[in-house]
């Protein structure tokens, strides 16, 4: 069984990812300091898979700490590298801890890589790389644009850097994944997302809020040049997102992969902020207090994908809705609710 280190491995996509890993006949090997995840996620993940799932604590911009996982666990035969912060606001009051856990981090992950001569890295990216596009659906053909935030230029900078290694001649091979909007839970509710304070993203708050741990939701900007005014994202499941991981790891095991590639992972279906809110009563019966308010700095007006280079040539598509994603959030929402009472 082929090991697979899995940087952020407790955070919310990269618990899902080491699901999807084992199922799939990997063992993944996770990395993560837990500055943005809570450990009590491994045990979410033990009782998915049956097992203790092997986990190191360790920062991604600690090199020395890094290379003592590679020594301890030979012969690992890929990375996925998720161990990054992915708050736009926050990035704006603090470029500098982005700078440095974004950028450092890849940057030491990629050293120990090749003093280990491990060549596989599947690489976390954004759709934020795009920054506010002339033109709708964005392709992988479509020019990155300056980036909206320093969120958004660390994952760009990070792209520039692996596409010049790549250059270099070097042995490595990267698929960077272009993730859209991730969201919903596993079907067990044992991991989902966990953010740690108030969220920043919209489906956990909203989920608070109607759980009643928000007072109210704040929809940023009604005046964007959108149907209903709200700002428009690719909703993909958390799940599905994880899947497209593994077919990212299958794809850089053939002779043929190539020194670097960019896909986009998304539905292809752009959803408004308020469709969502409504797409969740709908799905949950739930019912909550929104309001409306200014733009949000950092915020892009609308974005989707065109996922026609995924399907065709990484052989991936999304299965699970938009119904999907939010009634499993909701699940997830109540199993922390239970949790929480029953301490």
């Amino acid at each position: 069984m082929s090991k697979i280190l899995v940087t952020g491995g407790a955070g919310y996509i990269g618990s899902h990812t080491v699901v999807e890993l084992a199922e799939a006949g990997y063992t993944p090997i996770v990395v993560d300091n837990f500055s943005n995840s809570e450990e009590r996620v491994l045990q979410g993940l033990s009782q998915i898979l049956g097992k203790e799932v092997i986990c190191y604590k360790v920062d991604c911009t600690n090199t020395a700490a890094l290379q003592e996982v590679f020594s301890k666990e030979e012969n690992i035969e890929g990375v996925i590298h998720f161990a990054a912060f992915k708050a736009v606001g926050e990035s704006v009051a603090e470029p500098l801890k982005y700078y440095h856990n974004n950028v450092a981090g890849l940057v030491a992950l990629l050293q120990v890589m090749e003093a280990n001569q491990v060549t596989r890295l599947v690489f976390s990216s954004s759709c934020t790389v795009y920054g506010v596009p002339e033109k709708l659906p964005v392709t992988e053909e479509t020019p990155t644009q300056k980036a909206n935030s320093p969120y958004g230029n660390t994952k760009k900078i990070d792209e520039e850097i692996l596409r010049d290694v790549a250059a270099s001649g070097s042995s490595l091979r990267t698929i960077a994944l272009r993730y859209f909007n991730p969201i919903g839970a596993h079907e067990s509710a044992l991991i989902g997302e966990l953010p740690l304070g108030v969220p920043s993203n919209l489906v956990p708050f909203i989920t608070q809020t109607a759980a009643g741990i928000r007072e109210s939701l704040t929809v940023f900007g009604t005046d964007y040049d959108t149907p209903d005014g709200s700002c428009i994202r690719d909703y993909v499941h958390v799940v599905d997102l994880a899947k497209a991981h593994v077919a990212a790891i299958r794809r850089l095991e053939k002779a043929e992969a190539v020194p670097y590639e960019v896909f986009n992972i998304g539905t292809g279906q752009g959803s408004s902020v308020l469709e969502v809110i409504h797409a969740f009563e709908q799905a949950t019966g739930q019912k909550f207090n929104f309001k409306t308010g200014p733009r949000r700095p950092g915020d892009v007006p609308a974005i989707y994908a065109d996922v026609t280079k995924a399907t065709q040539e990484l052989g991936f598509k999304t299965s699970l809705s938009l119904k999907d994603s939010l009634g499993s959030s909701w699940a997830w929402q109540q199993k922390l609710m239970t949790d929480t009472s029953n301490k």
